[in-house]
């Protein structure tokens, strides 16, 4: 896949039941994406055989305490979707992030992503966000920490029962990520 340099407006939007499909078709797609920058999809055959089912989609668009929002393009064509949710603890959790593979490289992660942070912390008075990604995908990890977001050194385990019909490697797991705001406005933290 090419870089992508576009100028692109987004309006943002809270997805509702009848978006479920569009984002599962979206997160699909994005995940199963071939990019050949090392790192960023990390193993092709697991990205290659990611699911997403519509019920579980409109699952979380029903979560009261999680809300999946949708950017669209000037047409009403989803171009990324995200998930936000509030914890208990005044954290902000950043989930389902997806970049349709035809805006990938033209700067539509950093915005939606922008726009996400931004959102909770109007919303919901967080300060604090967290996140986690695939060990395998290095340059995603990456890309995260440019954004500010810090690993925190702890991990989950990757939910090998799913996919036992892969030879995965044995150390792939969930690495957690933090970005703290009142840290970054104080220049405690690096970008």
């Amino acid at each position: 896949m090419a870089a992508v340099n576009v100028n692109i407006s987004l309006q943002f939007r809270i997805a509702t039941p009848d978006d479920a499909e569009r984002i599962q078709q979206l997160v699909q797609s994005a995940f199963r994406t071939i990019d050949s920058r090392v790192g960023w999809t990390g193993d092709e055959e697991l990205a290659s055989n990611f699911r997403l089912e519509v019920r579980d989609v409109l699952a979380n668009i029903a979560k009261p305490n999680l809300v999946t929002m949708i950017a669209v393009d000037k047409n009403d064509a989803p171009v990324a979707t995200i998930e936000v949710a509030h914890r208990d603890n005044s954290i902000g959790r950043i989930s389902s992030f997806a970049v349709d593979d035809h805006y990938q490289r033209g700067g539509v992660g950093r915005q939606v992503l922008a726009y996400a942070e931004d959102y909770c912390r109007r919303t919901w008075n967080v300060e604090k966000f967290s996140l986690n990604a695939l060990s395998s995908r290095k340059a995603l990890l990456e890309w995260y920490m440019r954004r500010g977001y810090q690993k925190t050194g702890e991990t989950s385990p990757f939910p090998r029962e799913k996919f036992s019909n892969l030879v995965l490697p044995e150390d792939l797991c969930f690495v957690e990520l933090e970005k703290n705001f009142s840290e970054v406005a104080n220049g405690d933290q690096s970008a």
